[in-house]
């Protein structure tokens, strides 16, 4: 899969949360993400082509130890309740994006980044 490829992955998944009036486009840390409620839950990384989700830590943890995902470690520091998923996973993206819509929406504390 080439960037170019990714990147109209990122485009069709984001795009088709957009359609929902809650859910925005915004940026992360310089990177692509949607936000609902003011909190990021999904976002793309140009660079490495990565889907990035989040997500409770548990399940982060099943896709990084299953191979699917690799932990999400901007600068070298891990933000536990995010996974990277290659675009190799393309066909999981859209399901990934629904389950931390989900989980955000579910949470009940404020917006976290996740990191500890």
């Amino acid at each position: 899969m080439t960037a170019d490829d990714a990147r109209a992955l990122w485009d069709d998944v984001s795009g088709s949360q957009r359609q929902d009036p809650d859910v925005a486009g915004s940026t992360m840390m310089g990177l692509p993400c949607l936000r609902v409620a003011g909190a990021f839950f999904a976002a793309w990384g140009p660079r490495t082509g990565d889907l990035l989700v989040k997500l409770s830590a548990l399940p982060v943890d099943a896709l990084v130890d299953s191979g699917h995902a690799h932990s999400f470690a901007p600068a070298g520091r891990r933000f536990r309740a995010w996974a990277a998923i290659p675009a190799t996973r393309a066909a999981s993206w859209p399901g990934l994006v629904d389950e931390a819509l989900r989980h955000v929406r579910d949470s009940t504390g404020p917006a976290s980044d996740g990191a500890r």
